[in-house]
């Protein structure tokens, strides 16, 4: 086992309470940043945007509507996974065109891709929850995240607490045809906050996993 790993995944927790004064480097938030943009998605879609929220006067705004969790407003960088609402032909190209340059191949020879992702994404059953379906996609995108920030001793606390009419609103999101779908600040734990001692319950492997 990788004893580095497993100890950083031992140590981190969904942060109740961060030290407003301790901000994340610009370096180690370029290197989440990264590892957000690296994060595998339903055939490569990426069908998501993230926002990140550092202005405090926004943050401070959005508690309310985070039902006054606090970590909203005290955390280094509040991170906003939004999704799309809607997948058009449209969509797809533009992804069939970034994968011909950046692999250097011929649009042709990704027409059976494309066919498949449109009967599948914009006109298959998949394509009457798109929002559904882009929110799954952002969990990984958020577990992603969350491990890449603690093994750099950043603390996070992913949250589906929030009214996401509200933070829609807020930062102008249908017009641009997204939606958010969870929220999760980030930054250093308060000294103080109880629950960062507090032991994990987590159920035994004997009865998490089963090998066949």
């Amino acid at each position: 086992m990788n004893d580095l790993v497993l100890e950083k995944l031992r140590w981190r927790y969904a942060a109740k309470a961060f030290d407003p004064e301790k901000k994340i480097s610009e370096s180690d938030w370029e290197t989440l940043e990264e590892a957000l943009r690296l994060t595998p998605s339903s055939y490569g879609l990426q069908p998501w945007k993230f926002y990140v929220i550092t202005d405090q006067q926004l943050k401070d705004q959005l508690i309310p509507a985070s039902y006054g969790q606090t970590q909203v407003g005290n955390c280094s960088h509040l991170l906003v996974f939004t999704v799309k609402t809607d997948l058009s032909e449209e969509d797809i190209d533009q992804y069939i065109e970034a994968t011909c340059e950046v692999r250097g191949t011929e649009p042709e020879s990704m027409d059976f891709f494309k066919k498949m992702i449109i009967g599948d994404v914009v006109n298959g059953a998949r394509s009457n929850d798109i929002p559904g379906w882009a929110k799954l996609q952002s969990y990984i995108a958020l577990g992603n995240f969350m491990t890449c920030a603690a093994l750099l001793d950043i603390d996070c606390c992913p949250m589906e607490g929030f009214v996401r009419d509200v933070y829609d609103e807020t930062l102008g999101l249908a017009e641009k045809g997204l939606t958010t779908a969870v929220v999760c600040p980030a930054g250093y734990r308060a000294e103080g906050d109880k629950y960062a001692s507090l032991a994990k319950v987590r159920y035994p492997k004997e009865e998490l996993f089963e090998y066949l």
